[in-house]
């Protein structure tokens, strides 16, 4: 069956495309990308989504102008990656612009921008969309949703295996080996923190908006990273909450930035950028060290996905960081870095089709089994 997967994640750079075959077993797919494109935002969509995103007011008019511009964006990628729409499934997962973590004494939230039925009737196709929304009814955090998949898409070694997402924000995914006392454990996933949201806010900042993000670390790498102001920073209580745990940058955006740079002071751009850089790759490092101190499980090997790997900056720093584990980029196994997401998603899209719910009780927190996402026919 081909399916069509679409993803803006909070980066907010603009949309992946993926086409999909897939067969056989859902919960062991045989997969193959037929087709993949990326289409940047234009920068006035993607300035408006993250001022939105960070607390600007717009009005009713501009609310639905903006939902109008990003579904008929998601078409356009969708007619580049699929133009004889082949695909019998589109699965969309829109724009985040707000998310609000699950706690205790209050119920999550997850806010997508798309009109489903406006994209149905665009593409005149099936689609999938509002993938979070049941999850966070359910009592859960809606993220992160990637971690409900990986297993399918990845498969088990014979010992721990990790995946990391670099995007705005990083997440992982903690899957059980096939073999041994532990194969009949659940597979895991969190959101750990901020990836590359602050270092791309940070360069756009220091470089009057010339630069978007640093490309290929370089001014990281140009810098000296504040280790004892790292230290501190890791004891943010965000980075002990057992998971399940979710964020995004309405907790790590321009806000958290401002006052990081104050307690770092006058420094250069690049110690800055350095700082921040070393900063996530800590994150993951500390959140790998807590997953043996209280879970005993130890990873064999870490595949890492996203934009920050092509930040060699920030990969020197996790292998630096991630002492004994074997780390490499997902390329390497045939999943492209830039689309896991959008093959996440496709991958959802499919199993909504079939009828195949999930239970991602370690994973969101969710108290049920959930067929994700809400189907709309043109």
């Amino acid at each position: 069956m081909r399916v069509l997967g679409l993803m803006s994640g909070t980066s907010a750079d603009g949309i992946d495309a993926v086409l999909v075959d897939f067969k056989g077993d859902p919960s062991r797919p045989k997969w193959k990308i037929l087709n993949k494109t990326s289409y940047e935002y234009p920068s006035s969509t993607r300035e408006k989504i993250i001022q939105v995103g960070q607390g600007l007011e717009i009005n009713s008019k501009d609310w639905l102008e903006l939902a109008e511009e990003i579904t008929e964006l998601n078409a356009f990628a969708a007619r580049t990656c699929d133009p004889y729409s082949t695909a019998e499934v589109v699965g969309c997962h829109g724009q985040t612009l707000f998310h609000r973590s699950a706690k205790k004494t209050k119920r999550g939230g997850s806010l997508q921008i798309l009109l489903g039925p406006l994209l149905a009737n665009i593409l005149n196709q099936i689609v999938i969309y509002d993938f979070r929304s049941k999850d966070i009814a359910s009592g859960g955090h809606g993220a992160p949703l990637v971690a409900l998949v990986d297993e399918a898409l990845v498969g088990r070694l014979y010992g721990w295996r990790g995946v990391l997402n670099l995007g705005g924000i990083a997440n992982l995914t903690i899957i059980p080996p096939k073999t041994g006392i532990d194969k009949t454990s659940e597979c895991l996933g969190w959101d750990c923190g901020p990836a590359n949201s602050l270092i791309d806010i940070a360069i756009q900042e220091s470089t009057n908006s010339s630069l978007m993000f640093d490309k290929y670390g370089l001014l990281a790498s140009l810098g000296m990273p504040k280790l004892e102001i790292i230290e501190k920073w890791l004891r943010d209580p965000f980075f002990h909450l057992e998971p399940p745990r979710s964020t995004g940058r309405e907790q790590f955006g321009s806000q958290y930035l401002q006052k990081r740079k104050k307690e770092l002071g006058d420094i250069s751009k690049e110690d800055l950028i350095s700082t921040l850089t070393t900063f996530t790759a800590s994150i993951i490092s500390q959140d790998l060290d807590n997953l043996f101190r209280f879970k005993n499980i130890c990873l064999i090997e870490l595949l890492v996905a996203g934009g920050g790997t092509r930040n060699h900056f920030l990969m020197k720093q996790l292998q630096k960081q991630c002492c004994g584990v074997h780390i490499r980029n997902i390329n390497e196994i045939g999943i492209p870095s830039q689309y896991r997401e959008a093959l996440v998603f496709a991958t959802l899209s499919w199993w909504n089709f079939l009828g195949k719910k999930i239970n991602p009780r370690y994973i969101t927190g969710a108290n049920k089994s959930i067929l994700y996402g809400v189907r709309v026919d043109p």
